[in-house]
C-alpha cells in the first residue's frame, strides 16, 4: 500500500511536470524558432530523465545496473553541454545535414577522453579610421576647385564672344561718329587678369575718349560740389581762344564741363537703336539685345555655353589719371570717377611676382566667397583688393603654404575698417572706398565677418 501511495505521488508529479514542459514546449517553437525549441527540448528530455533516476528505487548491489545508470548519466550530460552552446551557423552547402548528430554513449572500459570543441575562428575587425578633419588651408583650396574656379569653356569664349562684339562696335562708331575721335575700344576686368571667380559672366568695354590736352583740364574732386575726391571734373579751357566748336567733344559740354552723362545718353541710344544686334548675333552664333531700362551701357548676351554682360565704359585718361563715365546717382552729371583697377592689378602681380607670393590666389577665393553671399558682394573688387594692398605692407609672407593666415587675416582687416566705416585707398588715403555703403550695409557686413574670424568656414558653406 505504501509503495502504491508513492507510485501514485510519482504519478501525479510526472503528470505535473509533463504539464509545464508540454506547455513550456508549446511556447518555445513561437519565441525561439524552430532550432531553439528543438535545443530546449533535448535540454529539457535530459534534465527529466536525470530526476527520473534520481527518484527511482536503486538496485542496491546490482553491479550491471549501476554501470548502466552511470552510462545513462554520461550521455544525459553529454546531451546537455551540448545544449548549452549555442547553435553553430551552418553554411548553406551543410544545410542538408542535420542540425545535431547523436552522441556516442562511452564504451566500457574506455577512457572519457574531453572533448574539445574547436571555436569558430572570428575575422579580425577591422576599424575604420575616424574622418580627418580638414585644415583651414585645405578646405579654401577644395572650395576654390569645387566651386570657384570658372570653367575652362567660359575662360576661353567669353573673351572670345566679347572681342567680337568689340570689333563690330568699333566699326560702327567709325562709320556712324567719324567725327569723334574715339580710341580702339579694349577689354577689362577679372576674368582677363586672372582674378575672377564663380562665373565668367562680365567683362567691361573701355572706349577711350581722346582729348586735345591743350583745350580740357582736370578739376580734383575736393573742390567740386560733391566734395569726393574720387570724382573728378573735366573743364573746357581757353574759350575766349578757342571758342566752342574747336574741339569735337564740345557738343557734351555741360557748363564748360565734358558732361559723362551727355556722352552715355548719346552712346545709349546708339546701343539700343542703331545697331543690328539680332544681325550680328547671329553671326557669333548667340544672342545680343542691349538693356534699356539700365543706367549703364550694357549688353547681354547669351551662347548655348555661357551667358556674359558686356558693359561699356567711356574712359579719359589725362595726368596719368584714369576716368571712367561713371556718375553718382543724383543730380550732378558732370562726374568722372577715378578708377585705380589698371593700377590695382599691375601692384598684385608685381608684389607677387617679387616673392612668389599667392596674393592673387587670395583674392580669387575671396572675391568668389564675397560674391556668392549676399551680405558681402559689395565687398568684391577693388575694396577686397585694396585691404590686400594694405596687408602687404606689413605681412610679408604670401607663400601659398601661408594662404590660410592670410585668408583669416584679411577677414580681420575688414572688421577694423568696417568698425571705422572707413576703407583708405591704397593709392590716395583721401578716397574712402566705403563712403557709398550705408550705415545698414556696414553693420551687416560687420557682424558677419566677425562671426567669420572665429569661424571662416561660415563662409565657405553652401548659399
Amino acid at each position: 500500500m505504501a509503495e502504491f501511495g508513492r507510485q501514485r505521488g510519482k504519478r501525479q508529479e510526472d503528470g505535473g511536470l509533463g504539464s509545464v514542459l508540454d506547455l513550456l514546449l508549446a511556447n518555445a517553437r513561437l519565441v525561439l524558432g524552430v532550432t531553439g525549441a528543438a535545443v530546449l527540448a533535448i535540454a529539457t528530455l535530459a534534465v527529466k530523465r536525470l530526476i527520473d533516476r534520481a527518484t527511482s528505487p536503486r538496485d542496491e548491489g546490482d553491479p550491471k545496473a549501476e554501470q548502466k545508470t552511470l552510462e545513462e548519466s554520461w550521455q544525459d550530460l553529454t546531451l546537455i553541454k551540448a545544449t548549452s552552446k549555442p547553435p553553430k551557423k551552418q553554411r548553406r552547402e551543410d544545410l542538408s545535414e542535420p542540425l545535431l548528430s547523436p552522441a556516442r554513449p562511452p564504451v566500457p572500459g574506455e577512457a572519457l577522453m574531453p572533448r574539445v570543441c574547436s571555436a569558430p575562428l572570428e575575422t579580425p575587425r577591422v576599424e575604420s579610421a575616424p574622418p580627418r578633419c580638414l585644415t583651414l588651408q585645405e578646405k579654401l583650396l577644395s572650395h576654390y576647385s569645387s566651386r570657384l574656379a570658372v570653367p575652362e569653356v567660359q575662360v576661353s569664349l567669353a573673351p572670345q564672344l566679347a572681342r567680337s562684339i568689340c570689333a563690330q562696335l568699333q566699326n560702327f562708331l567709325r562709320s556712324k561718329c567719324p567725327e569723334l575721335p574715339f580710341g580702339s575700344l579694349f577689354l577689362s576686368g577679372p576674368l582677363l587678369d586672372g582674378l575672377e571667380a564663380l562665373t565668367a559672366d562680365h567683362i567691361h568695354l573701355m572706349l577711350p575718349v581722346v582729348l586735345d590736352t591743350m583745350l580740357w583740364s582736370l578739376i580734383p574732386g575736393e573742390d567740386t560740389v560733391v566734395r569726393n575726391p574720387q570724382y573728378w571734373m573735366i573743364k573746357r579751357t581757353d574759350l575766349e581762344y578757342f571758342p566752342r566748336g574747336c574741339s569735337p567733344w564740345d557738343r557734351f559740354i555741360v557748363g564748360q564741363y565734358l558732361s559723362s552723362n551727355a556722352l552715355n545718353e548719346t552712346l545709349h541710344k546708339m546701343l539700343v537703336a542703331s545697331i543690328n544686334w539680332p544681325a550680328i548675333g547671329s553671326l557669333l552664333g548667340s544672342v545680343i539685345h542691349p538693356v534699356v531700362a539700365s543706367q549703364e551701357l550694357k549688353l547681354e548676351v547669351k551662347h548655348d555655353q555661357v551667358e556674359l554682360s558686356i558693359i561699356l565704359f567711356p574712359v579719359v585718361e589725362m595726368e596719368d589719371k584714369v576716368l571712367l563715365a561713371a556718375p553718382p546717382e543724383g543730380l550732378v552729371e558732370n562726374l568722372w570717377l577715378q578708377s585705380f583697377y589698371r593700377a590695382e592689378v599691375s601692384k598684385v602681380k608685381e608684389l607677387d611676382a617679387g616673392d612668389s607670393g599667392a596674393r592673387q590666389h587670395c583674392l580669387r577665393i575671396l572675391n568668389g566667397v564675397c560674391k556668392s553671399h549676399p551680405a558681402l558682394h559689395k565687398l568684391s573688387g577693388s575694396p577686397l583688393t585694396h585691404v590686400v594692398l594694405h596687408l602687404s605692407a606689413t605681412s610679408s609672407d604670401w607663400a601659398e603654404e601661408s594662404l590660410a593666415d592670410r585668408f583669416q587675416q584679411v577677414l580681420e582687416e575688414l572688421v577694423g575698417y568696417l568698425e571705422k566705416g572707413v576703407l583708405p585707398s591704397y593709392f590716395n588715403h583721401k578716397i574712402n572706398l566705403f563712403c557709398e555703403l550705408s550705415e545698414d550695409e556696414i553693420d551687416e557686413m560687420g557682424f558677419m565677418l566677425y562671426r567669420a574670424i572665429s569661424e571662416p568656414e561660415l563662409l565657405l558653406k553652401e548659399k
